[in-house]
Parts: structure tokens; sequence; C-alpha cells
């Protein structure tokens, strides 16, 4: 049975065929690490996750290459705004290797929670810089580009088909949706590869190059990366939605350009997740990061789960009442597998024709453009199966987390309260709000100690107290 996966170049599902026998090569855009990666952006990784270890539980090999930006990105991806990491150096009063560091330790720290398996190879854009210088020097040497006003830009009246991978009506982006700033531009469109005189005279991190002393424009980076580490023929390139209109539509402009012929076969993206009717931005300072999370009574399983419970194609609309009402039913789940492991008999028998059957219904699911969905529906029926024994069930259930990676053979003895016990926890959460309403806060207080000292958390909402066993 073959992967099948929806092409964002070609706009639809195509099954998956791999350039060299038995192995993958796969780009993914990392952070920006000027600040802590957001839920939406960990929403992206989790899916690359994914889709990484379909590739892998297939029988793949993959070399899975990622890019931290810790230089040269502007706020927008046309080459406007401020540089992110000198903000960000600016906020924290850090310099900006210092701030880079932090976060990207911070980065892989929240990878690590998520259960998202990290890249063969990570690489820092400020060690890649003579790889852009060189890449930079190619496409000049091939008549791409142009310097104005001492920058380099690529011209993409050059490039045939620039509008191809994002589907883009450059007319209309040309004549609206993109005004021209930069007056030295001769399209509006065309971007930027190497900065010697940008409007930050100052500008922290410089390099000497052909052109002068500068830095390189952030879309240069991935493509001098991916090139370097996987060659001029890349399976799959990932990333999110947002990246495509630009960042990945230069990308393709300039490896081409470069290189003579189609550099990815597969251009896969994940979609947003949104504050109700609102982006999650970083910039406007509306976004969750996945220590807030834990902060508010969740575990990374608990968003990994609910982040798995959306087709990655799709927005996906982040609130805590859908992530509470997605940790209960993980934590059901939990409590049956705990049923499941725990009940099982060693004299049991494998019937290897029944575990192969609920396999090829789990295969067919995840092969179909990673439906999630469709798989966790075949876990459910694995754990209340009547005609599966509990040894079958755990074993299809850890094949299975090979690609959840939910650590669901990892279950701890459910912790329940009996219905007395339940009460009087009850009775005191009435006798603290009573108390906090007449401003009793010495009181209130200490029932609280009281309740963490039976491992009992409680959390005041704006509809009320609720509690929790630790």
């Amino acid at each position: 049975m073959k992967l099948k996966i929806y092409n964002s170049e070609s706009r639809r599902k195509e099954e998956f065929n791999e350039i060299e026998n038995g192995e993958v090569k796969l780009y993914t855009c990392g952070p920006t690490v000027y600040n802590y990666a957001h839920i939406g952006n960990l929403r992206t990784y989790i899916f690359e996750d994914v889709l990484k270890k379909v590739l892998k539980y297939q029988g793949y090999k993959v070399k899975h290459v990622m890019n931290i930006t810790d230089v040269g990105h502007l706020q927008s991806d046309g080459d406007e705004g401020e540089d992110k990491m000198e903000l960000g150096a600016k906020r924290e009063n850090k310099n900006v290797l210092e701030l880079a560091r932090f976060y990207e330790e911070a980065f892989f720290k929240d990878l690590e929670r998520l259960n998202i398996e990290p890249p063969t190879v990570k690489a820092r854009a400020t060690e890649h810089i003579e790889d852009m210088i060189n890449l930079i020097k190619l496409l000049e040497s091939k008549g791409y580009t142009y310097v104005a006003n001492r920058n380099v830009y690529f011209s993409i009246d050059k490039f045939p088909n620039y509008d191809k991978l994002a589907n883009l009506n450059v007319t209309e982006l040309m004549a609206g949706s993109r005004i021209e700033v930069d007056k030295f531009k001769k399209n509006p469109l065309d971007f930027v590869l190497w900065f010697v005189n940008s409007k930050y005279k100052n500008h922290i991190l410089q390099w000497d190059s052909p052109w002068g002393i500068g830095f390189p424009g952030w879309h240069m980076e991935c493509s001098a990366i991916a090139i370097k580490y996987l060659g001029e023929n890349i399976d799959i390139h990932c990333g999110g939605i947002d990246h495509l209109p630009v960042h990945h539509t230069n990308e393709v402009a300039q490896s081409e350009a470069a290189l003579g012929h189609k550099w990815v076969n597969y251009w896969v993206h994940g979609n947003y997740l949104i504050l109700e009717n609102e982006k999650m931005s970083k910039s406007s300072g509306t976004f969750y990061t996945l220590d807030k999370l834990i902060e508010d009574g969740f575990s990374p399983m608990d968003y990994r789960f609910y982040v798995l419970q959306s087709q990655y194609r799709k927005t996906l609309t982040f609130n805590y009442e859908s992530l509470h009402e997605a940790k209960k039913s993980f934590e059901s789940m939990k409590n049956r597998i705990f049923t499941v492991i725990n009940n099982i008999n060693k004299d049991e028998s494998i019937n290897e024709a029944a575990i192969e059957a609920f396999k090829d219904k789990f295969n067919e699911s995840i092969y179909d453009d990673l439906n999630l969905a469709n798989a966790f529906t075949v876990l459910h029926e694995v754990i209340k199966s009547k005609d599966l024994n509990n040894i079958e069930k755990k074993l299809l259930i850890g094949d299975f987390d090979r690609v959840f990676s939910l650590d669901l053979l990892n279950v701890a003895k459910p912790i329940t309260l009996d219905k007395d016990k339940a009460e009087k926890v009850e009775d005191l959460i009435k006798e603290r709000s009573l108390a906090r309403a007449n401003k009793q806060w010495k009181k209130a207080d200490e029932i609280r100690d009281l309740l963490l000292e039976q491992n009992i958390e409680i959390k005041d909402t704006k509809e009320g107290t609720t509690w929790r066993l630790m």
C-alpha cells in the first residue's frame, strides 16, 4: 500500500514515490529563534513529525534537515518590517547570539516534551553564510540577479512560472496586495538575496561578501542549507501554509534557477491554528506557549492528542474548552488501555492474521494523506474488540503508537476518588468559595493548601472553581 499525500504544487493528492530507493530526503522550515515557539508553530512541527513517522512506519529511512534562523529574518516575508532577531535582543537586553541560543534550546525542549523526533541535521543560518554566498554567486553567473542600492536582488522576470507553486496571480499582486515599498526593485515582487545597504545601518550580524559587508536575505538560507545536506533533488519540503505564497515561492525560484531543474517533488503544508477568528501571532502578542498550557493543567501529550484530532490541512481553532474535552477523551482512552495491559493472560496465543487485518485498516488510514481521525477509529476498535485478546491488543496499540507517539503503553493506574471522598472535596471547595466571597483570604488559602496536601489541584475560573487529581 502506497502513501498518498497532498502536494501543494499540483493541488491534489499524489502517490508518494521516493527519488532514491528506500530513502526519503525531507526538509522542514525551522524556527526563527527570537522568542518561544507558540502552539500554532508547534502544530506544524507535530504534523511534520507524524509525516516523518508514517514514512518510517512504511519502512523508509528518512534524512530530515531543519534550518535554525538566527539572522536576517524581517517581520514580513517580503523584505519589509523590523529584524526579528534584533527586536528580540533589544527586548531582552541580550546580544543576538545569546538570544538565539536561549530560544533554540527552548524550542528543542518543546519538541522533546511533545515526542517530536529531532531532525537528522539541524543547521544554523549563521554557520552557513559561505554556502549562501556561493549560491548567490551561482545565480549571479547565470544572470538571475541585479545590484541596486548596493543590495543584490533576484529578478523574478528572469524565472518562468514564478507563480507555479502557490498559484499566484502575479499581475494582481504587483498591482495591489503587495505595494512596492522598495523603489530600487525592478519588479515589486523581486526579493533581496544579500543586504549591504539596508535600512539597518548598524545591523549586528554582518559578514564580508563579494558585494560588500552585509547579511543574507531570509529565503536564501533554506535553499543553501537544503541543497548542501540533501543534494539537488529533494523528496519532500514541508512548512506552514503561511510560507507558501512568498517564502516557499522564492525558495523555488532561486533554487531551480541555480540548479537548472526541478528541485522538490512534493510540497506539503500544514494549516493555521487560530484563536477564534484571529491568527496566532507573536508580533501581535496573541499567542500561547506550551509552558502556558502546562501551567493551566494540561500535559504536552494532551496538546499533541488535541492536534492529532484535526486534519493537518484544515484550520484548527484553539480554545480551552475543546482542549479540555480532548484531555478528557485522552484520559478515558488511556484508562481503557491500562485495563487491557493490566489484564493480560500470558498463556494466550497470538493470531497473526487478526493482527495483520487491523494493521491493514490502520495503514489504509494513515497512508491516505495522514488521515489520523480514521486511524484513531481503528485504535478504538482494537481496544473494544471482542475478537482480540489483550496480548494482541497491546501489540497493536504499541505498533500504532509508532505514529501517534502518545506514550500509549506507558499508562499509569487511573487515580480515582470514591464517592464519599469526592463529596468531601466538593464541600471544602464550597467552604472556600464562601470564604473568598467574604474576603476571608487566609481561610481560603488554608483550604487550598489542605486540598493540595491531598494531591488535589484547584483552579478558579469565571464559571467557578474546578478541581483535579494530580
